[in-house]
């Protein structure tokens, strides 16, 4: 999901108002309302009743255990690519493997990287700092002291939550610092270093410091040696925003250190702090403004119109920020989407911006560079033809070095390392080949939506398959929050699900990314339905095309993905045999009052007014399952732990289901977080139950 930050929001209590008679009863009637309180005994217990019967059934599978092994070996392989970070003159990766459950931070040199098997400097080994501190720590990153200090903030979870817990670590003595520290306890903090002795913070400090999606509400500067209670306070966003955050762009030639404030997903207002003073930046209030050396760089998410000019969304703009602080608004155009064209992201080395675009889904690279004269000198990096390749700096302000990645649902990943000053570009790693991909092709198809949109869409299956067929096909899609769905290479999938027969198909619907932000707006709010019109239009598009029959049709998704296929198996039960239903959206009544669902009201509209009710409930699963409904076979799967989308969701769902006689199974991983798992042999574990839940439905 877009947003500066991905730490996520806290239970809010509010009770929504009573829905239009004529709609559905008073929240307060739902029977189910007590699975909600997420660790109260009488929920855990039926938690781990339905967790039995689950685990009864698909762990007796002969297929399970093959499944759970493979992919454990896969998670676990030495082979794969280690993805590093590099501060000061050490490249820092975090791994875990069958030997490091948890996992190890670990750091080596450029030199010692480029070798097949290089030598690493143990930094911190995270499994026995929990076992020192009888604490499951899962580790959330790293957050360094720039340009290249010795000390940085280390955030870790209990159990793969979104809160962390913050401790500042030193990179020499390699242990937590020990003198006057910054350290915060549990919460959904935002922190970043202005300097060695500051801090910006926003942190939990009480209800009045919070917003009521749960975000931090103030920015404050902390200054070492002091509580942080005591910390000044810069800004205090309003309590029903989502949130404020700072940025520091940490050029030295040109720093800037920008204040956002969040008023919801589509609204924010941005502040450069200057000598104590605040610039407000006049940018559109959905634009995501960055630098570049003296540059103010602006993306659009809709269209601008300037007194001189007018730019479409999804344009990338430059302007150099002292003519734009002066009022001046005459920009260059470096990006322009077109028809089946968009910027999925840009970056920058030192004298480089890097644009990573896809056309028609699939990755393209443009570099462009300034000038003496001011104009853009604009090149290209060779990419392959089909697939997904990503560019990104090895050192922003340092030098020109750039990584890129570069694969497709076949071919494993390629890491590259180049340097755009020289034109230089060397294959440092590749992952090998981690399931049978013999005999097997991608292939791009489009379906016709229910209004006529053309709808892309990724199959993978066997070359030369027979059609018509009854080949066991699982299809998979998100559809949210400009988040765009690129063909990478997933050895899961393919262990779990390509060697067992199945054919594999990713859908770019609407609500994505994948063509800029006027195809995530066609999917709005009121406008949600197209998301899963599209989504259905895939379905009918593989049945009409006689990849397989309804009978051999499964559909899959997590999250946002999660509320598309409980969407459709509510409203296309018809077409489809199996869903898998991942850590999902369910009850769109009362989703703005668990967690983070506040925060989500610009993707999915407010259900407390009755304009916005009137289309929700339309879709809302929960609201939509009927006694005398046929529904295809749904597998819940969830996390205690997930504190960004309420297990309640999926937990009410089953529940109603099962009251009503449908056939549903239900697993909840007591740990785990959003992404429903806090390690390998847990990932492992809930791929095997989806993958042996699927085959045995599908085939």
């Amino acid at each position: 999901m877009r947003s500066p930050y991905t730490a996520l929001v806290l239970l809010s209590t509010v009770l929504l108002t009573m829905p239009p008679a004529d709609q559905t009863p008073p929240t307060a009637s739902d029977p189910n309302l007590w699975l909600e309180e997420v660790e109260s005994e009488q929920a855990l217990q039926w938690v781990h009743a339905r967790n039995d019967a689950t685990l009864a059934e698909l762990t007796a599978a002969p297929i399970f255990k093959e499944i759970q092994d493979r992919s454990l070996a896969v998670l676990d392989s030495s082979a794969r690519i280690p993805q590093v970070t590099k501060h000061g003159a050490y490249y820092y990766n975090f791994w875990t493997d069958a030997d490091h459950v948890r996992g190890i931070w670990r750091r080596t040199t450029l030199a010692e990287y480029r070798n097949p098997d290089p030598q690493w400097e143990l930094v911190l080994d995270l499994d026995a700092l929990a076992a020192a501190e009888n604490s499951n720590w899962v580790w959330k990153g790293a957050t360094f002291l720039p340009p290249g200090d010795s000390l940085c903030l280390v955030h870790l979870s209990r159990g793969g939550a979104d809160a962390t817990t913050v401790r500042e670590f030193d990179l020499v003595e390699k242990r937590f610092a020990t003198t006057l520290p910054f350290e915060l306890p549990e919460a959904k903090s935002n922190v970043t270093y202005r300097d060695r002795d500051h801090l910006y913070v926003g942190t939990d400090l009480g209800p009045e410091t919070m917003t009521t999606s749960g975000y931090p509400r103030q920015v404050r500067l902390w200054q070492r040696g002091t509580p942080v209670s005591a910390s000044t306070v810069l800004f205090d966003a309003k309590a029903t925003d989502i949130g404020a955050w700072m940025t520091v762009h940490a050029d030295p030639a040109h720093p800037r250190h920008l204040l956002t404030r969040t008023v919801s997903w589509n609204h924010y207002e941005h502040w450069l702090l200057d000598n104590g003073t605040h610039l407000r930046l006049q940018v559109p209030k959905d634009a995501d403004p960055a630098f570049f050396q003296d540059l103010l760089l602006v993306q659009l998410r809709s269209d601008w119109a300037l007194p001189t000019q007018n730019h479409r969304a999804g344009s990338l703009l430059a302007i150099p920020l002292a003519r734009f602080l002066a009022g001046e608004r005459t920009f260059e155009v470096l990006y322009e989407p077109g028809a089946r064209a968009s910027l999925e992201s840009f970056e920058h080395t030192k004298h480089y911006l890097i644009l990573n675009i896809l056309e028609n889904v699939r990755g393209r690279i443009q570099t462009l560079r300034r000038r003496a004269d001011g104009q853009w000198q604009r090149s290209v990096l060779p990419v392959p033809d089909f697939g997904e390749a990503y560019a990104y700096p090895v050192d922003r302000f340092g030098s020109d070095a750039y990584f890129m990645t570069a694969t497709d649902y076949l071919t494993p990943t390629t890491l590259y390392m180049g340097e755009l000053e020289q034109g230089e570009q060397e294959r440092l790693k590749q992952l090998p080949a981690m399931f049978d991909a013999a005999g097997l092709e991608v292939s791009q198809h489009e379906a016709r939506s229910k209004d006529g949109t053309a709808v892309p869409y990724f199959q993978v299956s066997a070359r030369g398959m027979r059609l018509p067929g009854e080949h066991p096909t699982l299809l998979y899609g998100y559809g949210g929050f400009e988040i765009s769905l690129t063909p990478q290479y997933n050895a899961t999938v393919g262990v779990s699900w390509l060697e067992q027969g199945g054919v594999y198909v990713v859908a770019n619907i609407r609500g994505g990314g994948e063509f800029g932000p006027t195809w995530h707006q066609a999917a709005l709010r009121e406008k949600r339905q197209h998301a899963y019109d599209d989504f259905a239009a895939v379905a009918e598009d593989l049945i009409a095309r006689g990849v397989t029959t309804p009978e051999h049709l499964g559909i899959m998704g997590g999250s946002n993905g999660g509320l598309l296929v409980g969407v459709l198996l509510t409203q296309r039960p018809e077409l489809f045999k199996a869903v898998v239903c991942q850590v999902p959206l369910l009850d769109m009544q009362r989703y703005h009052t668990l967690l983070s669902g506040a925060s989500w009201m610009d993707e999915y509209g407010n259900p407390d007014r009755p304009e916005d009710w009137a289309y929700i409930r339309r879709y809302s699963p929960y609201h939509n399952v009927a006694p005398d409904g046929h529904y295809p076979r749904t597998l819940f799967l969830t996390s205690t732990r997930d504190d960004r989308v309420h297990p309640g969701h999926a937990r009410k769902m089953a529940a109603r289901m099962l009251s009503q006689a449908h056939n549903v199974l239900y697993y909840e991983n007591t740990e785990g977080g959003h992404g429903g798992a806090a390690n390998n042999q847990q990932r492992a574990h809930m791929l095997a139950l989806a993958y042996t839940f699927l085959l045995q439905e599908l085939r």
